[in-house]
């Protein structure tokens, strides 16, 4: 079973220094029908000014990962970590018992843009931890690439949840196949261009949930960027 949910319908905010286009209620945003999928509570495509950001916010208990699609972002936190980040670049914060933490757009000239991505953790109160990973972006494309597991990778992010985040980039006319571990979910964001999967067409901004399938079967109508999240 598929269900998409067209760009068209997803939630805009507009606050000046922050565009965002949230996938799940968000803030001051709620729908009660779409509250999360699976252990996913937040999935943000967010578009920050230049030198604008988040200042010092805490959470806990929250798998968060920050994927850069273009631009610059600086993540600071009490836990010691300054790091600035580019597109082919993965963050990961695991709250624990509790973290403060600032984003910015480290870039006094161009506009940051990147997917906020939130998860409940496996385990809750562990010890907050931080990293930042690299991947080589030549990987993306026509494979889907893992960027952030709870597995073993060769390059990416660690995670404190039984997931896998993949990204692609596929040629118009390639396709890929993906074999679906049972009992498992899958969530898609297309990033860019236009794909079909499990006979629907999903184009950019675009998000689909899926439950009992066996296979999933990627096709680039265009060329298409699009994120795969493999969860319980």
């Amino acid at each position: 079973m598929i269900n998409v949910f067209p760009a068209a319908t997803r939630h805009f905010a507009d606050l000046g220094w922050l565009r965002s286009h949230p996938s799940f209620s968000f803030g001051a945003y709620y729908d009660p029908d779409r509250t999360g999928f699976s252990v996913m509570r937040v999935c943000n495509d967010d578009y920050l000014t230049p030198g604008k950001g988040f200042g010092a916010h805490p959470h806990s208990d929250m798998e968060i990962v920050s994927i850069v699609l273009a631009g610059l972002i600086r993540h600071e936190d009490n836990l010691g970590n300054s790091v600035v980040s580019s597109f082919g670049e993965v963050q990961r914060m695991s709250a624990g018992t509790g973290v403060i933490h600032t984003e910015f757009n480290a870039s006094e000239e161009e506009e940051l843009r990147l997917l906020q991505l939130w998860f409940m953790p496996k385990e809750r109160g562990l010890a907050p931890s931080y990293e930042a990973s690299r991947f080589d972006v030549d990987k993306l494309h026509n494979a889907l690439l893992p960027v952030v597991s709870d597995k073993a990778l060769e390059q990416g992010a660690s995670i404190g949840q039984n997931m896998t985040i993949y990204l692609s980039k596929l040629e118009k006319g390639k396709q890929l196949d993906y074999a679906v571990e049972q009992g498992r979910k899958q969530f898609i964001y297309m990033i860019e261009g236009q794909l079909q999967t499990h006979g629907e067409t999903l184009a950019a901004g675009d998000t689909a949930q899926i439950e009992a399938a066996d296979e999933l079967i990627f096709t680039a109508i265009e060329p298409a960027f699009f994120m795969l999240v493999d969860l319980p």
